[in-house]
């Protein structure tokens, strides 16, 4: 009796395939519209399930909000909310924001708590300010308009050397991808038994049959590519 593939085990995320909810933060976004003022940073911690670290900041009415942490700060700065200096980790609408500013935890639309440029050592351009809009450069280098009542943070997100740091040993890898809800390593189905996935088994590792197969299969022989790989035909080019 064969056995289900990974993907068709993982599910929904049930298992050893869920993520760890009671060490998230929940919801990181940027505090209210009618929060205005100074603010303090009062802790740095990590947030397992994202890659930027977050930090708590006390503001003017006394309520304690967690964001997403900017390169560079640190326990005691003191950072501006909705209104005063562009200085770093203040949150700041588009339009009050200088062109060449690097910000970060942009919103797409005004007051939806910062969509954009959220990852680890993420960082977006303002490039220029036409009217109502204001011209960013995101990380793919793609150019965005958003209305000048955007809020964003100014500076890049903390946590910019993730990448670089090795793992050293698997089980590291293991369980930091199991915060994140997704499998650290994966096997190729030719490397597998036939009772663990269609391509494998066999003398030597090959798929043993046709890689595509029909939006119609059953799942548990859903696996290669769901079209053949186009190619272009060399004798039709120098017509």
């Amino acid at each position: 009796m064969g056995k289900r593939i990974i993907s068709r085990r993982r599910g929904t995320g049930t298992g050893p395939y869920s993520s760890p909810s009671h060490l998230h933060h929940g919801a990181v976004y940027l505090p209210a519209p009618s929060v205005v003022g100074s603010a303090t940073v009062t802790g740095m911690m990590p947030s397992p399930g994202r890659s930027a670290p977050v930090v708590e900041v006390r503001g003017p009415d006394g309520d304690t909000v967690r964001m997403i942490a900017t390169a560079g700060i640190a326990t005691g700065d003191k950072i501006s909310l909705n209104a005063g200096a562009v200085d770093r980790g203040s949150v700041l609408p588009l339009g009050s924001i200088p062109d060449g500013t690097l910000v970060s935890n942009i919103e797409v639309n005004p007051f939806d708590g910062g969509r954009l440029v959220r990852a680890a050592g993420a960082s977006a351009l303002v490039t220029a300010h036409t009217g109502r809009e204001v011209t960013i450069q995101l990380p793919s280098g793609a150019f965005k308009n958003l209305l000048g009542t955007c809020r964003a943070q100014v500076g890049g997100v903390a946590g910019g050397g993730r990448g670089e740091r090795p793992f050293i040993k698997a089980g590291k890898k293991v369980l930091a991808y199991k915060s994140l809800a997704k499998a650290a390593f994966k096997v190729r189905g030719v490397a597998m038994n036939p009772v663990n996935h269609p391509h494998g088994g066999g003398a030597h590792q090959h798929v043993g049959r046709p890689s595509t197969v029909s939006a119609g299969t059953w799942p548990g022989a859903k696996v290669g590519r769901f079209s053949p790989k186009r190619r272009k035909n060399k004798n039709r080019r120098g017509r």
